[in-house]
């Protein structure tokens, strides 16, 4: 059981600021439903991201470009009933917002009034900067997010590790403080080098999010699926599993088909 359950103040935009100033690290999970948020909620998670990784976990698709805004609302609708005390941040998947600031804009608004999250994320720097800014003016908590930025793999053509040579990560350097700069209150890293987040961690105010990012960062987010050993098909380096769900579940599905089977399900006490 968590040991940093005893703070049930809810946690803010704010709250994650005050966390990076007294060396406290931001622990973030994704969800996607009422009732595992629940209980990621109440195991003492900072942030749950409802994550476009939905695409992938949720919906079975390859990538995450399927996912549309409605669903992401609707994902993020379910996973804000089941919150009292983490930071919900929301997703804008693909085609909602590059190249269109006013797009962008309506997008944000739709995931805030319909369901409830209380900040998006988006991917990108310097490209979508008028997108962050209108969505920002609107008073719209911004989460950034840089490195491997998953929505552009068939830009990239590959889910390999970023910003290993100097000009990509001299670019990455300054698309995070002009992120800062602009308003975002948070940002994600990506899959880029230990020390090149390190250093970009130790150059900003505002907290940073690692993920395969190494421990310099101010906090770390996993794919709920992933660190549950739900998920078995995807095992990069920086994938630590906490449990082993898939084996758990298939072993009692398989027990309660026996039982089925066997008319030893429902027995005599388990009958009106």
């Amino acid at each position: 059981m968590s040991t940093y359950t005893e703070d049930r103040r809810k946690v803010t935009t704010r709250r994650l600021a005050e966390m990076k100033q007294r060396g406290e690290k931001i622990a973030m999970l994704t969800a996607y439903d009422y009732s595992m948020a629940k209980l990621i909620d109440e195991a003492g998670v900072d942030v749950i991201l409802v994550g476009d990784s939905a695409s992938n976990v949720m919906a079975g698709n390859v990538t995450t470009l399927p996912m549309t805004l409605d669903q992401m609302i609707y994902h993020a609708t379910s996973v804000v009933k089941g919150v009292t005390r983490a930071l919900v941040v929301c997703d804008l998947p693909f085609g909602t917002y590059q190249g269109n600031s006013k797009q962008a804009l309506d997008s944000a608004i739709r995931i805030m009034k319909e369901s409830g999250a209380e900040a998006v994320k988006l991917e990108g720097g310097a490209e979508i900067r008028e997108s962050i800014e209108r969505i920002l003016c609107a008073g719209i908590p911004v989460v950034g997010h840089l490195g491997l930025t998953p929505q552009s793999i068939n830009k990239f053509g590959t889910y390999a590790v970023r910003a290993k040579e100097e000009a990509e990560a001299e670019k990455l350097i300054s698309d995070a403080k002009m992120l800062e700069e602009i308003g975002c209150c948070a940002i994600v890293l990506e899959k880029i080098p230990a020390a090149l987040a390190k250093r970009v961690s130790e150059q900003l105010i505002i907290p940073t999010i690692g993920i395969g990012a190494g421990g310099g960062t101010d906090g770390q987010v996993l794919v709920m699926h992933d660190m549950l050993g739900i998920n078995k098909g995807f095992s990069p380096r920086f994938l630590r599993r906490y449990a082993d769900l898939s084996t758990i579940i298939n072993d009692a599905v398989a027990h309660y088909v026996d039982d089925v089977k066997t008319s030893d399900f429902p027995n005599a006490s388990e009958q009106y």
